[in-house]
């Protein structure tokens, strides 16, 4: 049984994780993205000028169809980094998610390290941020902390477990997230915090009322490898990996003849351009990255950072229009080549991989 943390305890675990996450991510390593390929086709028919990159999340127009996802919040040191994230975002059209927000909801002096957010953004897509563990009444608190435009409830069964001092108890929280999706007046975002959803997960969702998830699979930043550090044995080492991959996931859920009914956000090892349109070919409605924007940050500064998202802006244009994909939605008749381990994993969850190299032809 585990003793419910301090807010002290909370704020510090926070700057730990943040620590940590810069330390442990893995900035260039393959995974199964590079399994996902297109086929060429030399006449792509289209120009760069008639190329919408826009997309439609959540009942709002994005102009980019990419996010900084859920990080951090506080602490002294985490507040500086939603400022300067969400600074950026404003500056490029992107939107924005924070940290979980359970320290300032038991802390009111650390509330000011997420708001920091809304007032740096003021018009951003914001995205407030709980676990399910917390009430319907809570919930609300988190979105009028930001007053943001849409609230994530983040799944982290998998983490909680190998951290010291987390949760053991998962009973009750399909129930918890119906209560907070009917209570709060923005929609509600399901997300996993690396880990990825199934299909069957996605599917037991769809009937709590959510307007959406975000697979946030494998591949990117490793709660478990962190949380492992935190242990003074590190004796669940074996457990770093866990998960389906984000591209797994879209695989099983999306590219098949009966996709899912909630739209679908991905994220998780997001690395580049090519991973975001990779991603909106196989069915997301967006693309969400978190560790690589958090080390350029840090490591290169604001400036670095606000140039990448607006670079990436202009990639995900070159790559759509390089494809013939005027918009979005056309991207997810592109024909897609999916090989290795992926396509192994693929086909034994029943998804034609053929049919999705001849999506042109249909």
């Amino acid at each position: 049984m585990s003793h419910e943390p301090t807010a002290s305890q909370r704020a510090s675990r926070k700057d730990e994780h943040l620590d940590l996450a810069i330390r442990l991510h893995g900035q260039d390593r393959t995974g199964a993205f590079d399994d996902v390929s297109f086929i060429h086709h030399g006449l792509p028919g289209i120009s760069a000028e008639q190329v919408d990159i826009g997309t439609t999340v959540l009942g709002s127009r994005w102009e980019v169809p990419f996010y900084i996802n859920a990080m951090t919040g506080g602490t002294r040191a985490t507040a500086a980094i939603n400022s300067d994230l969400a600074e950026v975002a404003a500056d490029a059209g992107v939107a924005i998610a924070c940290g979980s927000q359970h320290v300032a909801l038991h802390d009111p002096e650390r509330v000011d390290s997420f708001s920091v957010i809304r007032r740096r953004a003021p018009g951003a897509f914001v995205l407030a941020n709980v676990g399910p563990t917390v009430g319907p009444e809570e919930a609300m608190r988190a979105v009028e902390m930001l007053q943001a435009d849409a609230l994530q409830i983040h799944l982290n069964a998998a983490q909680e477990m190998v951290m010291p001092e987390g949760d053991r108890d998962f009973t009750g929280w399909s129930e918890a997230i119906s209560a907070i999706a009917a209570a709060v007046t923005v929609p509600v975002v399901v997300k996993e915090v690396g880990f990825g959803l199934s299909r069957r997960t996605i599917e037991a969702l769809a009937h709590t009322g959510v307007a959406a998830v975000d697979v946030a699979g494998s591949g990117g930043t490793d709660f478990i490898a962190i949380e492992n550090e935190r242990r003074p044995r590190r004796d669940l080492s074996y457990l770093i990996g866990w998960g389906q991959p984000t591209a797994l996931c879209l695989l099983e859920s999306l590219a098949v003849d009966d996709p899912v009914d909630l739209p679908v956000l991905a994220s998780g090892g997001v690395r580049n351009p090519l991973d975001v349109v990779r991603s909106l070919a196989l069915g997301a409605c967006a693309v969400g990255a978190s560790g690589h924007f958090l080390r350029t940050l840090v490591k290169e500064g604001p400036e670095a950072l606000r140039q990448e998202l607006h670079t990436w802006s202009e990639h995900v244009r070159t790559l759509m229009t390089l494809l013939g994909a005027p918009d979005v939605s056309q991207l997810r008749r592109t024909d897609v080549l999916v090989t290795g381990r992926t396509a192994e994993q693929a086909r034994a969850l029943g998804v034609d991989l053929g049919g999705l190299a001849h999506r042109r032809e249909q």
